[in-house]
């Protein structure tokens, strides 16, 4: 590579190095994606299923953005879901399980067609940096490879360490090394790194299941496709199962707790993810739960292998025996692969701004699990992201940064570079506070002209929106012009137990008008929760007006007597460009806030003829 000079180098082919990669490379930057192994481009480390609670919003946002995750599941997926129905269309989320091996292949097919993307194999064990910028990175064997912007997805390998019961072994992922010495690397430009741990279930021969004996979990009769250029999801679908652990699945973990490396000292990094816990956190932490719900879900069409979601363990190998053997349908089931834990760096995200560059180095960006988060979607979303912005970064334009009202990639990021966190992070809808708003039927409406202006949404599919939004309008103008009985249509259909399909079926013009399935959905959400809509709406005013009001680069919080010691210490640490990112900062109270916003008014009203001082500039 030391031949080759680019503008933009990704280090790590996951989730969120596959969507940097293409995300640049299609705007035009000259970019490489390298990789410890080819052969694992996008793997599905653990559960081998894309979209769920709130990751289903993740995933349509980064198809409306112009990312490869939806088409790419559209593409390979194996089952189809729309999960939570019988709840609001906020709480509706899209769910496939994936062929774990179709999709690793069809996204590595993608990253080697795309123009301007170059692919090549090898350990990137540190950065180049000169004058507080990076210039590129170096490879194990000291090749040094020039760029002007670098994005790390670097995943669970940073100084991974594998557990399996007592064994310990160097490894990010099962039959894979580690990481080693980009940590060390980091820490040499002044960033911290810290340590996670996380689990993944043993996988059985299904052949050796008694599917039987459990409870089937089939897949939509009418798939709906992730992505908003899948015209429709034509293919066999597979059947998961449901079973349970029982008090003999729990006497026996409980049993070999002394041997468990979560529980002997042997892991140092803690519990792991809260929302995905071990089997042996579950049980104690719920000593009166008789049974666990564990999901069995296929690997792919071309195999048997099957993946025991909600079995996450790293218990000697004999132990793990014992407790699969315990549960209904698989007393005679074939471990194929033991469960295990992974230790491994990361880089807390407070030390980035909201464009996910490093505060501390011009043009090094973070994305996935390095900046503490959990899961394909998240990783995606947020790769998705440094790849567009470290582009624009490139052309001179001003960093892509979406609102928390706009879309559950920016309630994301914000979360990530205002509060940091603690343990992996998660995605979840309770997190978004305009959830009503940002449902995954209306990602194209939201996001798709963010996707244009960045070259990533093609003239066919950005035309299809245009006609769907002049179909909403048309169909929304007859049924608000159009009465019935003394109300208009659109009055009719806020009654819970009108639908548009009945309307239209008393209506030639209106069936005529709205013959879309997707348009009818947009008009019939938009009318049964206008009013709750609007409420949203004047929230989002409310707070956009403080999210507005912006933090002057030359503010000293030192100078701010009345501000508390651990305010002006976190205020100084994080640099908020607002003052919604302040109010969002862990251990600010609003009475901080209070005295923020008259200390600003205040020295605005002294400066207003006297001229700034020159400081370096701080992305909003």
């Amino acid at each position: 590579m030391s031949d080759i000079e680019f503008d933009i180098v990704v280090v790590g082919a996951g989730h969120a190095g596959c969507e940097a990669a293409l995300a640049a490379a299609r705007m035009g930057a000259r970019t490489c994606l390298t990789t410890m192994s080819l052969d694992s481009v996008a793997r599905m480390s653990c559960n081998p299923a894309i979209g769920g609670l709130a990751k289903g919003q993740l995933v349509r946002e980064i198809d409306a953005l112009g990312g490869e995750m939806g088409r790419a599941i559209d593409a390979t997926g194996v089952q189809f879901r729309m999960i939570n129905t019988a709840k609001g269309p906020a709480m509706h989320s899209p769910r496939a399980q994936a062929d774990r091996n179709a999709y690793h292949v069809a996204m590595k097919r993608r990253l080697e067609a795309q123009d301007g993307l170059l692919l090549r194999q090898g350990m990137v064990t540190g950065l180049i940096v000169e004058d507080g910028a990076v210039r590129g990175v170096r490879t194990h064997d000291e090749d040094v490879c020039r760029a002007r912007a670098v994005i790390l997805t670097t995943g669970t390998f940073l100084n991974g360490v594998l557990h399996l019961g007592p064994d310990i072994v160097a490894g990010g992922r099962m039959g894979e090394p580690a990481a080693v010495g980009l940590s060390e690397s980091l820490r040499r430009v002044g960033l911290g790194v810290s340590r996670f741990k996380t689990d993944t279930p043993p996988r059985v021969n299904g052949r050796t299941v008694d599917f039987d004996r459990l409870e089937p979990q089939p897949g939509d009769l009418e798939p709906r496709p992730f992505s908003f250029s899948t015209e429709r999801i034509e293919c066999e679908q597979l059947p998961c199962y449901m079973t349970y652990t029982n008090p003999r699945t729990h006497e026996i973990i409980r049993s070999a707790l002394d041997r468990a490396p979560l529980y002997d000292g042997q892991i140092k990094a803690g519990l792991g993810p809260r929302y995905c816990p071990s089997i042996e956190v579950k049980v104690l932490r719920f000593p009166d739960k008789q049974r666990h719900l564990l999901f069995l879900e296929p690997e792919g069409r071309d195999t048997l292998e099957v993946y025991c979601n909600g079995l996450f363990t790293s218990l000697p190998r004999d132990v793990q025996e014992d407790m699969v053997h315990s549960i209904e349908g698989l007393e005679t089931a074939q471990i194929m692969r033991y469960g295990y834990a992974v230790e491994y760096d990361w880089v807390p995200p407070t030390q980035l701004r909201p464009s996910l560059e490093t505060k501390c180095v011009e043009g090094l960006f973070h994305a996935g699990q390095i900046n503490g988060t959990s899961g394909y979607e998240e990783a995606a979303a947020q790769g998705l992201m440094a790849g567009i912005n470290a582009a624009r970064k490139l052309r001179g334009d001003e960093p892509l940064v979406l609102g928390r009202d706009e879309a559950y990639v920016g309630v994301l990021i914000d979360d990530l570079v205002t509060r940091g966190t603690e343990e992996p992070y998660r995605m979840f809808t309770s997190l978004a506070e305009h959830r009503l708003l940002l449902r995954q039927d209306n990602a194209d409406r939201r996001l798709m002209r963010y996707g244009r202006e960045n070259g990533l949404v093609s003239d066919g599919l950005w035309g299809a929106l245009q006609r769907k939004e002049a179909d909403i309008a048309a169909v929304t103008q007859y049924m608000e012009r159009t009465g019935r009985d003394g109300r208009t249509l659109r009055e009719l259909l806020r009654r819970p137990e009108v639908t548009l399909e009945m309307l239209a079926e008393q209506d030639a013009r209106l069936a005529e008008l709205a013959t879309d399935p997707a348009v009818r959905e947009q008009v019939e959400i938009e009318a049964k929760y206008e009013g709750y809509l609007k409420r949203q709406l004047a929230q989002v005013e409310k707070f956009r007006r403080r999210e507005e009001a912006r933090i002057p680069a030359w503010l000293d919080y030192d100078a701010i007597p009345e501000l508390r010691a651990e305010a002006r210490e976190k205020l100084s640490r994080a640099q908020p460009a607002s003052l919604g990112q302040a109010s969002r900062i862990s251990g600010i109270a609003p009475a901080d806030i209070a005295i923020l916003m008259v200390y600003m008014e205040g020295r605005r009203r002294l400066r207003v003829d006297a001229p700034e001082p020159v400081r370096p500039t701080r992305e909003d």
